[in-house]
């Protein structure tokens, strides 16, 4: 039986081993943490769950997809839940602005704030559906193995200005900059600065239009179990808390991979779903093809990291959305210093996540459950001592969200934790302690990010935030696709279900 390995259990190596395993390829999945999920962990203090990472689901299809590959529903092992509005977004000035799926109401805030610019949104949302046609559902699962095949997508990405920036192309039809702002932040989701972004990205608008924002009941984790349990139920293998210490090689192939704890597995296949820098350097040094690629991986530009701060309350706070954007004093500025000048700011803008808002059971009783999230400056660029400034950069964020949205938060406390950039280096092996990987500009984009199949070890494969297309939930899940059809056809697995049609896709 052909066999396959896949490193690691975020969402892209989940759903590379479903497809794996769906297809006849028997998979075991690896994972050196306690829990499965990679940045989709979760914790749980005192009657309190939080999801430690991604919490916006914006393509549920995606999802079903995976499930539907053996007949199956993704309904019958998750339950999605609607979050309207998709985002509160909220300026230091006290201007608020709900960013939903309703245009009457969406129309008329606009209309309130900046009338001229209602059409300039409807033009800007013409173009969104464009890029999210050419950028996601015809190039969003496709493997870019060779610079011709970025070369025949050129055309019509150039038609659609990908060589601007997301907050360029909102500028062009809309004029009242908080709007733009509002319009632009998207980016930052998936680690990109928006005015350095490419205007393909813009194509998340057209995407939550079509599809609306999720959440699982329970919690994003809730969608990783569910995905562990499909996998399970197809005949798949897990291994928890054993991490890989070495992908084996000889020659131009991988033969199989061994872990800290002493177990090892021969392998027809490899896939890493850890930081493509940590694969290469550390768990390929052994090999001339781990050294060459790290070198290079180096010299790219990593997104910045997170700051992450989890606490719980004893009051409810049923006037805060499930997801709230909070944008300080300064925007291109700010930007600047997380991206370019590696400082830490007084100010901030940050994410909210209350799921409570939607799922009242992930804290106690009466209780409510939060994050809040600030971009940082990755290691790179910010040699800052964290275990020393985390307390007190937490504290300032918890200042300064008691001053502006909950009164009394210190008083109502009942737990709190926090994850730093250090956090992201030492649990996730993240690159520079990045939080999304390779920053997703235009000269890093497709061709130009690390492969789904590697050039030299022709059974070493990617999946996840490094590899095309980028981060965020459906890009992992889309790499995942783009993989698995390699995978295959490679391979050789026996679909079952409908494989038949991804095997020839």
């Amino acid at each position: 039986m052909t066999t396959a390995a896949v490193i690691g259990s975020g969402f892209g190596g989940l759903a590379l081993a479903i497809r794996l395993q769906s297809a006849g390829i028997a998979t075991t999945l690896i994972e050196a943490r306690d829990k499965p999920g990679g940045r989709a962990y979760v914790f749980e203090d005192q009657g309190f769950t939080f999801d430690a990472g991604p919490t916006v689901i914006t393509d549920p299809t995606c999802l079903e997809e995976l499930w539907g590959l053996s007949g199956r529903r993704l309904a019958d092992y998750v339950e999605l839940l609607p979050v309207t509005p998709f985002y509160r977004l909220i300026w230091d000035d006290g201007f608020v602005f709900d960013y939903s799926n309703d245009d009457a109401a969406l129309f008329a805030q606009i209309g309130a704030k900046s009338p001229g610019d209602v059409e300039g949104y409807k033009r800007f949302l013409t173009y969104s559906a464009n890029v999210f046609r050419e950028g996601y559902e015809k190039l969003g699962h496709e493997a870019f193995l060779d610079f011709a095949s970025m070369l025949k997508a050129a055309p019509q990405l150039m038609r659609y200005e990908a060589f601007r920036s997301v907050y360029a192309m909102v500028a062009r039809y809309i004029k009242d900059e908080q709007l733009r702002e509002a319009f632009s932040f998207h980016t930052l989701l998936v680690g990109g600065n928006p005015f350095k972004t490419s205007a393909i990205y813009a194509l998340i608008h057209a995407l939550e239009k079509k599809w609306g924002v999720w959440f699982p009941r329970g919690g994003t984790h809730a969608l990783v179990r569910g995905m562990v349990k499909l996998f399970s139920d197809l005949g798949g293998t897990v291994r928890v808390g054993s991490g890989v210490e070495a992908i084996r090689a000889e020659g131009g192939r991988v033969t199989g991979v061994a872990t800290a704890d002493g177990w090892s597995g021969t392998f027809d296949a490899v896939a890493s779903n850890a930081d493509v820098v940590h694969t290469y350097r550390d768990l390929l040094r052994d090999h001339p093809r781990g050294k060459a690629a790290a070198r290079l991986l180096t010299w790219k530009s990593f997104s910045p990291s997170l700051f992450v701060t989890y606490f719980g309350l004893k009051r409810q706070h049923p006037d805060i959305r499930h997801h709230t954007i909070l944008f300080g004093p300064r925007y291109r500025a700010l930007l600047d210093d997380i991206y370019s000048r590696g400082v830490v700011a007084e100010d901030f803008s940050l994410y909210l996540h209350h799921p409570t808002a939607t799922d009242p059971a992930m804290a106690p009783p009466g209780c409510s459950a939060f994050y809040v999230l600030s971009p940082v400056p990755h290691l790179g660029k910010y040699a800052g001592d964290w275990t020393v400034e985390g307390p007190k950069y937490a504290d300032r964020i918890l200042d300064a969200l008691q001053a502006t949205l909950i009164p009394g938060l210190k008083d109502d406390l009942v737990t709190m934790r926090i994850f730093t950039p250090q956090d992201f280096k030492v649990e996730l092996n993240a690159h520079l302690g990045s939080a999304f990987s390779l920053e997703p500009v235009l000269w890093q984009s497709a061709f130009f990010r690390t492969h789904n199949r590697d050039d030299v070890l022709k059974n070493l494969y990617f999946v996840g935030a490094g590899t095309h297309p980028g981060a965020g939930i459906p890009g992992v899940v889309g790499s995942a696709k783009a993989t698995a059809k390699l995978m295959v056809a490679d391979l050789g697995g026996v679909g079952i279900g409908h494989n038949s049609a991804l095997a020839a896709e």
